[in-house]
């Protein structure tokens, strides 16, 4: 993407985010451009006056306007430093919930590609280290105060020298060149050091997390984290003091050229006061402010290349914030077709699914159909491909070939958000939140029916638990953010990701491993009550338990990522030979036992 699109889609955001802050910003450069400008002209007035006629009226009228301008500069200054404080911590807010939404709502196989999470962890070292969006906003404003500041400048200091001139911008172009070479390399610095840091981050923030700590009793798994910190610390260390000696080269050479240049303003002024070989004399006011502007002028042409060097670098740092951010949504995936009413049929039509920059086929070749009310079981062993095809059919995966139909359409033509309501999932991995079980239930943070979550309550078998708690269901999960908080066991959270899944009201219900967190008793309770919990909707399940198909209309066998067999529960066990009577069978001695 070229810089310029980078600009225009970088202000577009910035505009839409708090249009103010950009106003506030150019208020400022003005300000501080005319403070520049008085300061500058003011006092050469004030000095003239003071060894020439020394008229008493005009130095209070001189010093006067000096001593107010600067007063309601340093006013005006400090009231828009407070008004672009406010503003930054808006913004930065603002970005931060942006980049939040977008990875909410980017394309789910993204977010398993070690490239999109790299990509991810530059996007958001860019907004929350780097501070892109203060950085260049602020730079943008300091690019523009510099130029009108110049433009000004140039005008007075032309008239005494035009060679002046051309030697600051000689000096000015050098150090612009020093400083462009250090920020291009600091970039490539950051960048190259990212995945690096967001494996030391890893391993850092494993510490940190309460769910592993029984884990690293027991297995005293301590001295192991702390080596590999260790490791990646002394890595980091490495590229960080190679940064450190090239940092002071190039800062010290550019500290020469900076003394330099006010050198050769000083020189040249000063000989213009006592000698007239390089020009006619100048008075002691003129050498006072034809001084400042030099200054002034070297020091805004620091600026302003400084800011367009910052700009270039924020520019490369916003590279794979914007390519994120380019990134297709889920959501954006608009067809044209609403869906409405409910699933009639699911049908896989030759769907292969391959990971990305993966070649080895996940699923190959899959077909089967399922009708309106069916039952289905998924059964297969671990990495049989049963998760991914549950993936596939919410739309968190795009076929790598073949199509998949509902009511005879492909599940891409309809609408995101329409057919996303008909389906209701509860992953193997599902989560419960720090928010209250009513919540947790109803994903509302405001709208709740509080009769449906009870009856889905009791319907899960979580109402005894429920009425034990001070709060019922209004009482908050997990000890995060409340000391009144309550923990679950896994089968109770499992049962409350159950009653989520039901709440939705979804014509589709899929859950994967439901009871994998159940003991037996608990698993039989589930299983007794669910064709009554799911009523005339359409199931699919997922279970290593071979006692769940006997529920179901029938069973879809994965046996490495093709369909084996796919018939009712009573068929396939009079196919001895076959995978499905090797585990139920297998299983049910177990369960005799």
């Amino acid at each position: 993407m070229s810089n310029f699109k980078k600009l225009k889609m970088f202000f577009a955001l910035s505009w839409e985010i708090s249009p103010a802050y950009i106003f506030i910003l150019l208020g400022n450069t003005l300000i501080g451009s005319a403070q520049i400008f008085l300061n500058i002209i003011l006092p050469k007035y004030l000095i003239d006056e003071l060894i020439g006629a020394c008229q008493t009226d005009r130095l209070i009228m001189f010093g006067g306007l000096i001593v107010l301008s600067n007063l309601l500069f340093a006013f005006l200054e400090k009231t828009m430093k407070r008004l672009l404080d406010i503003k930054a911590i808006y913004v930065k807010e603002k970005m931060d919930q942006t980049m939040a939404k977008k990875i909410m709502n980017v394309e789910f196989a993204h977010l398993e590609d070690p490239y999109y999470l790299d990509l991810k962890e530059r996007a958001v070292f860019a907004l929350n280290i780097m501070n892109v969006m203060q950085n260049l906003i602020n730079n943008i404003t300091i690019a523009f105060k510099s130029i009108a500041t110049i433009i000004g400048l140039i005008i007075i200091m032309i008239s005494l020298s035009w060679i002046l001139v051309v030697f600051l911008i000689i000096t000015v172009v050098l150090s612009l060149l020093t400083y462009r070479s250090f920020m291009q390399y600091q970039q490539n610095f950051y960048q190259q050091l990212i995945p690096v840091n967001r494996r030391y981050g890893y391993y850092v923030n494993l510490t940190y997390d309460e769910t592993i700590q029984k884990d690293i009793r027991m297995f005293s798994m301590n001295k192991m984290l702390v080596d590999r910190i260790t490791l990646y610390n002394k890595e980091i260390y490495k590229w960080t003091n190679e940064f450190s000696k090239r940092r002071g080269n190039y800062l010290g050479m550019y500290g020469v050229i900076n003394d330099l240049q006010a050198v050769i303003a000083y020189a040249y002024v000063g000989l213009r006061v006592i000698t007239d070989r390089f020009g006619p004399k100048i008075g002691l006011g003129s050498f006072t402010m034809y001084v400042s502007s030099a200054i002034n002028f070297t020091r805004s042409t620091i600026d302003l290349g400084n800011s367009i060097t910052v700009i270039m670098q924020m520019l490369g740092y916003l590279d794979p914030f914007m390519e994120f951010m380019s990134l297709p949504d889920e959501s954006a995936q608009k067809g044209k077709i609403k869906f409405s009413g409910e699933i009639e049929s699911i049908i896989f039509e030759n769907v292969s699914f391959r990971y990305p920059k993966n070649e080895k086929l996940v699923l190959d070749n899959i077909s089967f159909s399922i009708n309106k009310s069916e039952k289905i079981s998924i059964v297969g062993l671990n990495g049989a491909g049963k998760t991914t095809l549950i993936k596939l059919i919410c739309r968190l995966y795009h076929p790598a070939s073949g199509k998949i139909y509902i009511n005879g359409h492909n599940i891409f033509d309809y609408d995101y958000d329409s057919y996303m309501k008909a389906i209701a999932t509860v992953f193997q991995d599902y989560k419960l939140f720090a928010f209250s079980i009513d919540e947790n239930v109803t994903c509302d943070f405001q709208n709740s029916n509080t009769d449906k979550v009870m009856n889905l309550i009791k319907d899960v078998g979580l109402d005894e638990k429920i009425k034990e708690l001070p709060n019922g269901i209004s009482s908050m999960f997990g000890k995060a953010y409340d000391e009144e908080g309550i923990e679950m066991s896994g089968g109770q959270g499992q049962k409350v990701a159950i009653a989520r899944a039901l709440y939705k009201n979804a014509s589709l219900i899929i859950l994967d491993e439901p009871t994998s967190a159940l003991d037996p008793l608990a698993e039989a309770e589930i299983y007794e009550n669910f064709n009554k919990l799911v009523g005339d909707k359409t199931a699919i399940y997922i279970s290593h338990r071979m006692s769940s198909s006997v529920f179901c209309d029938k069973i879809l066998i994965i046996d490495g990522g093709k369909v084996s067999d796919f018939d009712t529960h009573k068929s396939l066990m009079k196919k001895t030979e076959s995978l499905y009577y090797k585990l139920f069978t297998s299983q049910a001695v177990n369960y005799s036992e």
